[in-house]
């Protein structure tokens, strides 16, 4: 459960917007995404191994 102390006088809007930050902080709303659709072990790896060659490429660029 997430629990943002408000003080007297304090803006909701501003805790309302620690409110979403913890909660986006938990991940949750992104695992629900994820066991939306069940992806294959092998599948994650791929794309894992993918998206590092991505990475690794774009930094090489960077620094060129």
């Amino acid at each position: 459960m997430i629990i943002v102390p408000v003080k007297e006088g304090d803006n909701i809007e501003k805790a309302l917007k620690k409110f979403k930050r913890k909660f986006e902080k938990t991940g949750a709303i992104r695992e629900l995404r994820a066991r939306k659709n069940f992806e294959k072990p092998s599948v994650r790896k791929r794309i894992a191994k993918q998206k590092a060659i991505y990475v690794q490429h774009l930094r090489l660029q960077d620094e060129q």
